[in-house]
């Protein structure tokens, strides 16, 4: 891989991974379309650690407001419980994603990494957070949310695990269906990504240890990696501050137009699907 493709991918990992547009397809999908070598799950370990790096700098007041509250003085109360149950809530949605990526994970990686199949889940997903939003009463703030809505959202990720689906998409999707605003949606998403995604990159690194990284691998990981974590953080920043005036319509399209195109290029020019 050279350090240009590393960039790349990086870039697309930084951009898709909190856009509802769906990471894991866009790493399949960018190398299928230019010809390049897929580039292994190693790598795209390295990536997603960029991309959690991001998410901790970015919401690390509010995971340390959520990690202290437990220990906070009785007098603090008031402003004590809200994160103590946030924290709760984050913990017991990350167990239905926990679950089924142990008992799931290999099966996903070795026969659903296809342009194909990306395609339909592309689109499907499009469909639902389509209805999503025009049925969305956007009631609830993040300090609103319910065990009831955790666990739902966090039943919801586990279908991430399911390239082209994307976490942010269906866990913001879910979280619409429960009533929350768009911001509330997308907060509590990345909150609840971070435990899960750290959990699986904690094990996938373990494997790779006993595997060795080959020295000529080091230097494009790092550049992937530091172009993760800097377009991750860039593109958290920006669709914070978008979804405060805006829906997720734009996504549907490009969802939708981005199956088509798929489906497209295996039908008509010759893709490999």
């Amino acid at each position: 891989m050279t350090l240009t493709q590393a960039i790349v991918l990086g870039a697309v990992q930084g951009v898709t991974e909190f856009l509802p547009i769906s990471s894991a397809a866009h790493l399949i999908l960018v190398p299928w379309f230019f010809g390049w070598p897929d580039q292994g799950l190693m790598f795209d370990v390295v990536l997603h650690a960029g991309t959690l790096v991001a998410i901790l700098s970015f919401f690390w007041q509010d995971w340390y407001q959520m990690v202290a509250a437990p220990f906070q003085v009785r007098h603090a109360e008031n402003s004590r419980q809200p994160n103590v149950r946030l924290l709760l809530w984050v913990v017991a949605g990350t167990v239905p994603a926990a679950a089924t990526g142990f008992l799931f994970q290999k099966t996903i990686e070795t026969t659903l990494r296809s342009p194909f199949i990306v395609s339909f889940t592309l689109i499907g997903v499009a469909l639902l957070l389509w209805l999503a939003e025009r049925t969305a009463r956007l009631e609830k703030e993040l300090n609103q949310v319910s065990f009831a809505d955790a666990m739902s959202i966090g039943c919801a990720q586990a279908f991430a695990l399911v390239p082209g689906t994307s976490r942010s998409g269906i866990t913001m999707t879910t979280g619409l269906f429960r009533g929350l605003t768009r911001a509330a949606a997308a907060r509590f998403s990345f909150l609840l990504s971070a435990p899960i995604t750290a959990g699986a990159l904690l094990k996938k690194s373990l494997d790779l240890m006993e595997a060795g990284v080959p020295e000529a691998a080091r230097m494009p990981m790092l550049f992937g990696f530091s172009a993760s974590l800097l377009v991750g953080y860039l593109t958290i920043q920006f669709l914070m501050k978008y979804l405060q005036k805006n829906t997720l319509f734009l996504f549907i399209h490009y969802r939708i137009v981005l199956g088509i195109v798929i489906l497209a290029l295996i039908q008509f020019a010759g893709f490999r699907p």
